[in-house]
């Protein structure tokens, strides 16, 4: 019995190694060869090389070698996945750098060979003069880059007919035909993004960049909804998600959507308003239309959170998709797909990298994430229900041209790694000039980073620490000013608060909603969503906060104070101002501090 186990295991063994070499072949899906032997023979015929020349031997040798070494490096990955999990840390590392080093062994043997192929390339011009440059003798030395390639190229080389007519069909993932679909800068970010939205699931999750957040909301409402289905969506949504909801998918010469708005915030009020729509659009749903949820938590322009958890366990109750817009929440305050519960996390998240991803305010875009069978399928699959045309990139990405160029992806790439940085400055901003401002009885502020906000419960229960969005919304009706007198001091708050229409900038960003980022909406609507004509939204950037104070005073003291003698007599004492800063930020850092891993965990132990 043991000599015949033993003599069948190299067969399974002979088998697999085969497949996996296969995939090297130029022949790979129409090869008859039955061994590695023959998938070299037939690799010189392909290219008309005599196998019994000098050059033939050589060739073949070297091919042979690069079949085994495919299906060992499969071994590799085999032994990895299934033995990851129970490695300790000091494996794990050993490991990494194990293989780290075979990548680099990889890439020189291909580095020695641009030698002879630049010679034979050279050759062909026969003495007429110097061929056009050939790009793969230079892309070599970009493997060894510390930092994402910035890949400005339309197109890419064939390997040959049989690859390049897998990557036509989703089969072949490291041949790229067209930089509209697939470019290596765009998919570091795509990566990077499901890294750090998914953590620990991210094997689970796919990532499509679009050249906006704008062209990725359109790209996942275009891929989920169908022609006449029932959308619930969140009240207070970016002015632009509205018009492209109004204006297009509800019209009914487009897509017919039946919005229906939802006005709350937690599970209670969310089932409530579930049950009535699905009661208000039966005849609709009874007819094979579809209910499907859009969310923004936190939401544009008061920054608000809602119960997404517990709305995605309602929503998957009853067959629904949830697609959320966290753009303001970034993965430093709320990561919802890193939820214990698979059914408590949406389907698709959104983020405009444009804001505080990026940071710069230098770039446009956008991602979609979701779950990898609902992003991507090679062409004839079909997983969980879901066929490969009805993916994102088959149905919309790869027809639409929204794509993300490089030059835009390096800079969100680039940007990503100050994120948390960032965040914590701007929480610390956030909650010092709101609470300051708080203190004002003339001034009213719509901020759930204050502790007696409506909203403060599902902000403490949701966010990361319990820290607040770093958008908000106040107001001075209390104080009854004159519309002059208040556009004279809006207008002077200039250049601590900065007049421009986006956030998520290193530069703190003021405006009027009402006459800008949600002037789309009816009067009506904009009553509906909290918006007056002198509601002030307020996004926090890294600037020093005392200076922003400062510049807040003063222009209230030259421009209300003349109109309100008293106005400026309710500000905080300066001595409290400062202590007030210096708590909160000594608060918000030793919250940062603490949620660091233990030095336990760090060393592969038990925290």
């Amino acid at each position: 019995m043991q000599s015949s186990s033993q003599h069948n295991k190299p067969n399974h063994v002979d088998s697999t190694t085969l497949q996996h070499a296969k995939v090297l072949s130029p022949r790979r899906n129409s090869t008859e060869a039955g061994s590695i032997d023959a998938l070299v023979n037939e690799q010189l015929a392909h290219f008309g090389i005599d196998p019994h020349s000098n050059y033939g031997q050589a060739l073949s040798e070297t091919a042979r070698h690069l079949y085994h070494a495919q299906a060992n490096v499969m071994q590799l990955w085999d032994i990895t996945s299934s033995t990851l999990s129970s490695l300790n840390k000091e494996d794990r590392v050993a490991y990494f750098n194990a293989k780290k080093f075979l990548s680099f062994q990889i890439a020189k043997i291909l580095d020695t060979l641009q030698n002879p192929f630049r010679a034979t390339y050279q050759s062909l011009a026969g003495g007429e003069g110097a061929q056009s440059h050939y790009p793969l003798f230079d892309n070599v030395t970009a493997l060894f880059s510390a930092t994402p390639v910035v890949v400005r190229t339309a197109t890419y080389v064939y390997a040959c007919t049989e690859w390049v007519d897998d990557a036509f069909q989703g089969k072949e993932f490291t041949h790229q035909i067209y930089s509209r679909l697939l470019n290596p800068t765009n998919i570091s970010l795509a990566n990077a993004i499901v890294d750090l939205e998914a953590g620990p699931h991210a094997s689970h999750y796919l990532a499509w960049n679009f050249n906006s957040g704008m062209a990725a909301i359109d790209a996942v409402l275009s891929n989920v909804l169908s022609h006449g289905d029932v959308l619930i969506v969140s009240r207070n949504v970016y002015g632009g998600v509205y018009q492209l909801l109004h204006d297009y998918f509800a019209r009914a010469n487009r897509m017919d959507i039946q919005i229906a708005w939802f006005d709350g915030y937690d599970k209670e009020s969310f089932a409530e308003f579930l049950a009535t729509t699905q009661n208000k659009y039966r005849g609709r749903l009874d007819k094979g239309a579809n209910l499907h949820v859009y969310l923004e938590s936190p939401c544009n322009p008061h920054g608000y959170v809602l119960d997404v958890p517990e709305i995605c366990k309602q929503a998957h109750a009853n067959n629904a998709l949830v697609m959320l817009d966290s753009t303001l929440a970034t993965p430093v305050l709320h990561q919802p797909l890193q939820h214990k519960e698979e059914n408590a996390r949406p389907d698709y998240v959104i983020h405009s990298y444009t804001k505080d991803l990026c940071g710069s305010g230098a770039t446009t875009a956008g991602v979609v994430i979701g779950a990898a069978h609902r992003m991507f399928q090679p062409k004839g699959s079909s997983i969980n229900g879901v066929d490969w045309s009805q993916t994102l990139f088959w149905d919309v990405y790869y027809i639409k041209g929204a794509f993300l160029d490089s030059e835009k992806a390096f800079d969100v790439l680039n940007g990503m790694k100050t994120l948390e940085q960032r965040m914590l400055t701007k929480v610390i901003n956030t909650k010092v000039f709101t609470a300051f401002l708080n203190v004002h009885p003339k001034i009213r502020v719509n901020c759930h980073g204050l502790p007696t906000h409506a909203n403060a419960g599902l902000r403490e229960k949701q966010h990361k620490n319990g820290w607040p969005c770093t958008l908000f919304t106040v107001d001075m009706a209390p104080a009854n000013l004159p519309k002059d007198v208040f556009t004279r001091f809006f207008d002077a708050l200039e250049p601590a608060f900065s007049h421009q229409v986006s956030i998520g900038q290193s530069n703190t960003i003021i405006l009027c909603p009402a006459l800008t980022s949600h002037s789309e909406l009816s009067s009506d609507e904009q009553k509906k969503a909290g918006i007056d004509l002198t509601t002030m939204r307020i996004a926090m950037g890294t600037d020093n906060v005392k200076q922003q104070i400062a510049h807040f005073m003063l222009a209230a003291k030259h421009f209300i104070a003349p109109h309100t003698p008293d106005f400026c007599e309710h500000f905080m004492s300066y001595a409290d101002i400062d202590a007030l800063y210096t708590a909160i930020s000594a608060e918000v850092c030793a919250q940062h501090f603490a949620n660091t891993p233990s030095m336990a965990k760090l060393m592969g132990g038990l925290d």
